[in-house]
Protein backbone atom coordinates (compact mmCIF):
# COMPACT_ATOMS: atom_id res chain seq x y z
CA UNK A 1 0.00 0.00 0.00
CA UNK A 2 1.52 2.86 -1.03
CA UNK A 3 -1.02 5.70 -1.71
CA UNK A 4 -0.30 9.23 -3.26
CA UNK A 5 -2.48 11.60 -1.32
CA UNK A 6 -3.23 12.55 2.11
CA UNK A 7 -7.08 11.58 0.82
CA UNK A 8 -5.96 8.27 -0.93
CA UNK A 9 -4.10 7.53 2.55
CA UNK A 10 -6.98 8.42 4.78
CA UNK A 11 -9.59 5.76 2.81
CA UNK A 12 -6.92 3.07 2.85
CA UNK A 13 -6.85 3.86 6.94
CA UNK A 14 -10.71 3.95 6.65
CA UNK A 15 -10.85 0.33 5.03
CA UNK A 16 -8.12 -1.52 6.99
CA UNK A 17 -9.22 -4.42 8.51
CA UNK A 18 -6.11 -5.72 9.66
CA UNK A 19 -2.78 -3.92 11.78
CA UNK A 20 -0.63 -2.44 9.19
CA UNK A 21 3.35 -1.26 9.69
CA UNK A 22 4.32 2.23 9.16
CA UNK A 23 6.91 2.86 6.69
CA UNK A 24 8.72 5.71 4.63
CA UNK A 25 12.24 5.21 3.69
CA UNK A 26 12.59 1.75 5.08
CA UNK A 27 15.51 3.08 7.10
CA UNK A 28 15.33 2.55 10.72
CA UNK A 29 14.64 -1.32 10.60
CA UNK A 30 11.08 -1.00 12.29
CA UNK A 31 9.79 -4.56 12.75
CA UNK A 32 5.82 -5.21 12.26
CA UNK A 33 2.97 -6.58 10.69
CA UNK A 34 3.81 -8.08 7.19
CA UNK A 35 1.34 -5.59 5.40
CA UNK A 36 3.30 -2.49 5.17
CA UNK A 37 1.48 1.51 4.51
CA UNK A 38 4.01 2.78 2.53
CA UNK A 39 3.60 7.02 2.78
CA UNK A 40 6.94 7.35 0.50
CA UNK A 41 4.40 8.54 -2.06
CA UNK A 42 3.27 11.63 0.09
CA UNK A 43 6.77 13.58 -1.28
CA UNK A 44 7.44 17.05 -2.11
CA UNK A 45 8.31 20.41 -0.26
CA UNK A 46 5.16 22.45 -0.48
CA UNK A 47 6.17 25.72 1.02
CA UNK A 48 9.78 26.97 1.99
CA UNK A 49 9.89 30.55 3.00
CA UNK A 50 13.57 31.40 3.66
CA UNK A 51 13.06 35.04 5.22
CA UNK A 52 10.50 33.66 7.39
CA UNK A 53 12.61 30.58 8.39
CA UNK A 54 10.11 28.56 7.72
CA UNK A 55 9.57 25.26 5.56
CA UNK A 56 6.53 22.69 5.05
CA UNK A 57 7.03 19.20 3.45
CA UNK A 58 4.98 15.73 2.62
CA UNK A 59 6.02 13.35 5.34
CA UNK A 60 7.66 11.07 2.64
CA UNK A 61 10.14 13.81 1.49
CA UNK A 62 13.27 12.41 1.55
CA UNK A 63 15.28 14.06 3.99
CA UNK A 64 18.21 14.78 1.21
CA UNK A 65 15.81 16.99 -0.57
CA UNK A 66 15.03 18.76 1.96
CA UNK A 67 18.78 19.82 3.53
CA UNK A 68 19.37 20.49 -0.58
CA UNK A 69 16.92 22.95 -0.29
CA UNK A 70 17.98 24.61 2.24
CA UNK A 71 21.45 24.44 1.90
CA UNK A 72 21.18 26.27 -1.31
CA UNK A 73 19.70 29.13 1.07
CA UNK A 74 22.27 28.61 3.53
CA UNK A 75 20.23 27.25 5.95
CA UNK A 76 19.56 23.89 8.11
CA UNK A 77 17.62 21.78 10.41
CA UNK A 78 19.59 22.61 13.17
CA UNK A 79 18.94 19.73 15.30
CA UNK A 80 20.69 17.72 12.85
CA UNK A 81 19.02 14.15 12.42
CA UNK A 82 21.05 11.01 12.33
CA UNK A 83 21.56 8.81 9.72
CA UNK A 84 20.69 4.78 10.64
CA UNK A 85 21.98 3.30 7.49
CA UNK A 86 25.63 2.69 8.52
CA UNK A 87 24.58 1.48 11.96
CA UNK A 88 21.56 -0.55 10.82
CA UNK A 89 23.19 -1.97 7.42
CA UNK A 90 19.75 -0.75 6.05
CA UNK A 91 19.33 0.95 2.57
CA UNK A 92 16.51 3.34 1.30
CA UNK A 93 16.02 7.10 1.76
CA UNK A 94 15.48 8.90 4.86
CA UNK A 95 12.22 11.15 4.86
CA UNK A 96 11.00 14.01 6.85
CA UNK A 97 8.14 11.61 8.36
CA UNK A 98 10.39 9.01 9.68
CA UNK A 99 12.73 11.97 11.25
CA UNK A 100 9.95 13.50 13.27
CA UNK A 101 8.04 9.83 14.26
CA UNK A 102 11.03 9.18 15.42
CA UNK A 103 11.98 12.48 16.98
CA UNK A 104 15.64 12.00 15.57
CA UNK A 105 17.87 14.66 17.23
CA UNK A 106 21.58 14.75 16.45
CA UNK A 107 24.53 15.91 18.78
CA UNK A 108 23.43 19.75 18.71
CA UNK A 109 20.56 18.94 20.23
CA UNK A 110 21.97 20.15 23.96
CA UNK A 111 21.85 23.86 22.81
CA UNK A 112 19.50 23.97 19.65
CA UNK A 113 16.66 21.35 21.16
CA UNK A 114 15.39 18.45 19.49
CA UNK A 115 13.74 17.89 16.44
CA UNK A 116 10.42 18.58 18.45
CA UNK A 117 11.03 21.66 19.31
CA UNK A 118 11.63 22.79 15.66
CA UNK A 119 8.18 21.29 14.64
CA UNK A 120 5.43 23.94 13.77
CA UNK A 121 2.49 21.86 12.65
CA UNK A 122 1.62 18.14 11.71
CA UNK A 123 -1.36 16.98 9.39
CA UNK A 124 -1.76 13.16 10.17
CA UNK A 125 -4.41 10.60 9.64
CA UNK A 126 -5.73 8.96 12.77
CA UNK A 127 -6.70 5.09 13.17
CA UNK A 128 -10.70 6.09 12.19
CA UNK A 129 -9.19 7.70 8.77
CA UNK A 130 -9.67 11.09 9.85
CA UNK A 131 -7.57 13.72 8.88
CA UNK A 132 -6.19 15.81 11.94
CA UNK A 133 -4.06 19.18 11.45
CA UNK A 134 -2.46 20.52 14.44
CA UNK A 135 -0.45 24.20 15.03
CA UNK A 136 0.33 25.90 12.46
CA UNK A 137 3.49 27.92 10.19
CA UNK A 138 4.66 30.07 13.15
CA UNK A 139 6.15 29.81 16.11
CA UNK A 140 3.09 31.60 18.45
CA UNK A 141 0.68 29.27 16.99
CA UNK A 142 -0.35 27.38 20.28
CA UNK A 143 -4.15 26.92 19.40
CA UNK A 144 -5.83 23.68 20.62
CA UNK A 145 -3.78 20.53 21.84
CA UNK A 146 -0.38 20.21 21.51
CA UNK A 147 -1.06 17.34 19.29
CA UNK A 148 2.74 18.27 17.62
CA UNK A 149 5.12 17.54 20.37
CA UNK A 150 3.06 14.34 20.76
CA UNK A 151 3.14 13.05 17.40
CA UNK A 152 7.72 14.06 17.86
CA UNK A 153 8.80 10.42 18.70
CA UNK A 154 5.27 8.44 18.79
CA UNK A 155 6.67 6.03 16.05
CA UNK A 156 4.12 6.20 13.86
CA UNK A 157 1.92 4.68 16.89
CA UNK A 158 -1.08 7.29 17.01
CA UNK A 159 -1.00 8.49 13.31
CA UNK A 160 0.04 8.67 10.27
CA UNK A 161 1.99 11.63 9.11
CA UNK A 162 1.21 13.00 5.96
CA UNK A 163 2.76 16.57 6.18
CA UNK A 164 5.37 19.03 8.61
CA UNK A 165 5.89 22.16 9.35
CA UNK A 166 9.27 22.90 10.73
CA UNK A 167 11.32 26.02 11.77
CA UNK A 168 14.70 26.13 10.01
CA UNK A 169 17.82 27.85 11.00
CA UNK A 170 21.03 29.76 9.68
CA UNK A 171 23.78 27.62 8.95
CA UNK A 172 27.22 28.80 11.14
CA UNK A 173 29.39 31.34 9.56
CA UNK A 174 32.14 29.07 11.18
CA UNK A 175 32.72 26.28 13.39
CA UNK A 176 35.89 24.80 15.74
CA UNK A 177 36.27 21.72 17.59
CA UNK A 178 38.45 21.42 20.60
CA UNK A 179 39.81 17.61 20.56
CA UNK A 180 41.61 15.90 23.67
CA UNK A 181 43.32 12.37 23.36
CA UNK A 182 43.55 9.39 25.24
CA UNK A 183 41.57 10.95 27.85
CA UNK A 184 39.39 8.88 31.09
CA UNK A 185 36.17 9.11 31.90
CA UNK A 186 36.89 11.34 34.81
CA UNK A 187 38.77 13.98 32.66
CA UNK A 188 36.12 13.76 30.41
CA UNK A 189 33.12 14.53 32.39
CA UNK A 190 34.80 17.47 33.81
CA UNK A 191 35.12 18.81 30.75
CA UNK A 192 31.94 18.47 30.20
CA UNK A 193 30.52 19.67 33.06
CA UNK A 194 32.78 23.15 33.11
CA UNK A 195 32.49 23.68 28.96
CA UNK A 196 28.57 23.62 29.15
CA UNK A 197 28.20 25.02 32.48
CA UNK A 198 30.11 28.25 30.73
CA UNK A 199 28.69 30.94 28.71
CA UNK A 200 30.48 30.03 25.91
CA UNK A 201 27.73 27.91 23.69
CA UNK A 202 29.11 24.69 23.45
CA UNK A 203 26.59 23.24 21.18
CA UNK A 204 28.35 20.08 21.12
CA UNK A 205 30.20 17.77 23.57
CA UNK A 206 30.69 14.02 22.71
CA UNK A 207 33.56 11.10 23.26
CA UNK A 208 34.37 8.91 20.76
CA UNK A 209 36.19 5.42 21.39
CA UNK A 210 39.25 4.62 19.64
CA UNK A 211 39.62 2.67 16.64
CA UNK A 212 40.27 2.71 13.08
CA UNK A 213 43.93 3.84 14.13
CA UNK A 214 42.82 6.80 16.09
CA UNK A 215 42.55 7.15 19.75
CA UNK A 216 40.12 7.87 21.92
CA UNK A 217 38.41 11.48 21.53
CA UNK A 218 36.55 13.62 23.57
CA UNK A 219 35.16 16.88 21.62
CA UNK A 220 34.10 19.90 22.27
CA UNK A 221 32.03 22.14 19.46
CA UNK A 222 31.42 25.95 18.65
CA UNK A 223 29.60 27.15 16.29
CA UNK A 224 28.65 31.20 15.36
CA UNK A 225 30.02 34.33 13.30
CA UNK A 226 33.84 34.13 12.85
CA UNK A 227 34.95 36.58 15.53
CA UNK A 228 32.95 35.14 18.06
CA UNK A 229 34.21 31.43 17.28
CA UNK A 230 37.42 32.64 17.70
CA UNK A 231 37.21 34.61 21.05
CA UNK A 232 35.01 31.90 22.57
CA UNK A 233 37.55 28.94 21.36
CA UNK A 234 40.46 31.32 23.32
CA UNK A 235 38.62 31.61 26.65
CA UNK A 236 37.68 27.50 26.33
CA UNK A 237 41.51 27.25 26.13
CA UNK A 238 41.88 29.80 29.27
CA UNK A 239 39.45 27.64 31.07
CA UNK A 240 41.23 24.54 30.82
CA UNK A 241 44.31 25.90 30.92
CA UNK A 242 45.33 22.69 32.75
CA UNK A 243 44.12 20.57 30.92
CA UNK A 244 44.85 21.81 27.06
CA UNK A 245 43.01 20.36 23.85
CA UNK A 246 45.78 18.16 21.72
CA UNK A 247 43.98 20.65 18.79
CA UNK A 248 41.89 22.77 18.09
CA UNK A 249 39.73 21.74 14.25
CA UNK A 250 38.95 24.69 12.45
CA UNK A 251 38.75 23.51 9.21
CA UNK A 252 35.40 22.61 7.70
CA UNK A 253 35.54 19.22 6.30
CA UNK A 254 36.93 17.94 9.15
CA UNK A 255 34.20 19.24 11.46
CA UNK A 256 31.58 18.14 9.20
CA UNK A 257 33.62 14.32 9.62
CA UNK A 258 34.08 14.31 13.14
CA UNK A 259 30.44 15.41 14.11
CA UNK A 260 29.06 12.47 11.68
CA UNK A 261 30.95 10.10 13.38
CA UNK A 262 29.11 10.99 16.51
CA UNK A 263 25.90 11.73 15.02
CA UNK A 264 25.74 8.44 12.89
CA UNK A 265 27.88 6.18 15.86
CA UNK A 266 29.68 5.39 12.65
CA UNK A 267 32.51 3.26 15.30
CA UNK A 268 29.95 0.74 15.56
CA UNK A 269 28.85 0.39 12.07
CA UNK A 270 30.63 -2.35 10.75
CA UNK A 271 31.35 -3.99 14.67
CA UNK A 272 28.93 -7.42 15.32
CA UNK A 273 26.72 -6.95 18.48
CA UNK A 274 23.57 -5.39 19.95
CA UNK A 275 23.61 -1.35 20.15
CA UNK A 276 21.75 0.31 23.25
CA UNK A 277 20.93 3.95 23.30
CA UNK A 278 20.94 5.13 26.96
CA UNK A 279 19.40 8.41 28.49
CA UNK A 280 20.51 9.53 31.81
CA UNK A 281 21.15 12.40 33.92
CA UNK A 282 24.62 13.45 32.50
CA UNK A 283 26.58 13.46 35.73
CA UNK A 284 25.60 9.06 35.91
CA UNK A 285 27.71 8.65 32.84
CA UNK A 286 30.95 7.51 34.71
CA UNK A 287 28.20 4.96 36.41
CA UNK A 288 26.93 3.87 33.23
CA UNK A 289 30.15 3.53 31.30
CA UNK A 290 31.96 1.76 33.81
CA UNK A 291 35.77 2.08 34.53
CA UNK A 292 37.39 0.69 30.97
CA UNK A 293 34.30 -0.29 28.91
CA UNK A 294 36.01 1.21 25.33
CA UNK A 295 32.69 0.24 23.38
CA UNK A 296 30.96 3.63 24.31
CA UNK A 297 29.82 7.04 22.59
CA UNK A 298 29.08 9.41 24.60
CA UNK A 299 26.92 12.61 23.63
CA UNK A 300 25.03 15.13 24.52
CA UNK A 301 27.67 16.16 27.42
CA UNK A 302 26.76 12.56 29.13
CA UNK A 303 23.34 12.51 28.53
CA UNK A 304 23.28 9.97 26.13
CA UNK A 305 25.31 6.84 25.77
CA UNK A 306 25.50 4.27 23.06
CA UNK A 307 26.78 0.88 23.85
CA UNK A 308 28.23 -2.24 22.07
CA UNK A 309 26.93 -5.10 23.82
CA UNK A 310 27.31 -8.83 23.13
CA UNK A 311 24.00 -10.32 21.76
CA UNK A 312 21.86 -11.41 24.78
CA UNK A 313 23.07 -8.78 26.69
CA UNK A 314 20.48 -7.23 28.83
CA UNK A 315 21.51 -3.63 29.41
CA UNK A 316 18.64 -2.80 31.37
CA UNK A 317 18.48 -5.09 33.97
CA UNK A 318 22.45 -3.72 34.34
CA UNK A 319 21.68 0.11 34.53
CA UNK A 320 18.04 -0.86 36.89
CA UNK A 321 19.67 1.25 39.97
CA UNK A 322 19.82 4.21 37.68
CA UNK A 323 16.82 7.04 36.33
CA UNK A 324 16.96 7.24 33.00
CA UNK A 325 16.09 4.44 30.53
CA UNK A 326 17.34 2.58 27.30
CA UNK A 327 16.17 1.90 23.91
CA UNK A 328 17.40 -1.39 21.81
CA UNK A 329 18.73 0.05 18.69
CA UNK A 330 20.23 -2.58 16.66
CA UNK A 331 19.74 -6.00 17.51
CA UNK A 332 18.56 -9.65 16.49
CA UNK A 333 14.99 -10.53 16.41
CA UNK A 334 15.31 -12.67 18.89
CA UNK A 335 16.43 -10.00 21.58
CA UNK A 336 14.46 -7.59 20.65
CA UNK A 337 11.05 -10.39 21.14
CA UNK A 338 13.10 -11.05 24.77
CA UNK A 339 13.82 -7.51 25.35
CA UNK A 340 11.91 -5.34 24.21
CA UNK A 341 13.19 -2.22 21.64
CA UNK A 342 11.91 0.47 24.20
CA UNK A 343 12.09 0.60 28.36
CA UNK A 344 8.99 -0.85 29.59
CA UNK A 345 6.69 1.86 30.65
CA UNK A 346 5.83 1.61 34.79
CA UNK A 347 1.97 1.29 35.54
CA UNK A 348 0.73 4.73 35.67
CA UNK A 349 2.04 5.93 32.59
CA UNK A 350 1.03 2.96 31.01
CA UNK A 351 -2.30 3.19 31.89
CA UNK A 352 -2.11 6.68 30.19
CA UNK A 353 -0.13 5.91 26.80
CA UNK A 354 -2.85 3.12 26.47
CA UNK A 355 -5.69 5.71 27.03
CA UNK A 356 -4.30 7.48 24.12
CA UNK A 357 -3.47 5.17 21.69
CA UNK A 358 -7.09 3.95 22.49
CA UNK A 359 -8.27 7.93 21.58
CA UNK A 360 -6.14 8.14 18.17
CA UNK A 361 -5.81 4.43 16.64
CA UNK A 362 -8.97 2.70 18.35
CA UNK A 363 -8.99 -0.31 16.33
CA UNK A 364 -5.10 -0.68 17.04
CA UNK A 365 -4.16 -0.72 13.23
CA UNK A 366 -0.98 0.98 13.35
CA UNK A 367 2.66 -0.73 14.23
CA UNK A 368 0.88 -2.80 17.31
CA UNK A 369 3.46 -4.01 19.60
CA UNK A 370 6.42 -1.13 18.71
CA UNK A 371 6.14 0.32 21.71
CA UNK A 372 4.72 -2.34 23.92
Amino acid sequence: MRPETEDELADLVAGLTEPVRIAGGGTRGVTGPEPELNVSGLSGITLYEPGALTLVAKSGTPLAEIEAALDAEGQQLAFEPMDHRGLLGTSGEPTIGGVVAANVSGPRRIQAGACRDFLLGVRFVDGRGQVVKNGGRVMKNVTGYDLVKLMAGSWGTLGVLTEVSLKVLPKPEAVATLVWEDRGWVVTSKLFCDALGSPYEVNGAARLPEGGGKPSRTVLRIEGFDQSVEYRVSKLQELFAETNPDQVVTDAAENTAIWREVRDIEPFADRPGNVWKTSVKPTDMIRVVGDANPNRVVDWGGGLIWTLAPEGTDLRSELSDLEGHSTLVRATPEDIQNLGRFQPENAAVSALTQGIRARFDPRSVFNPGLMG
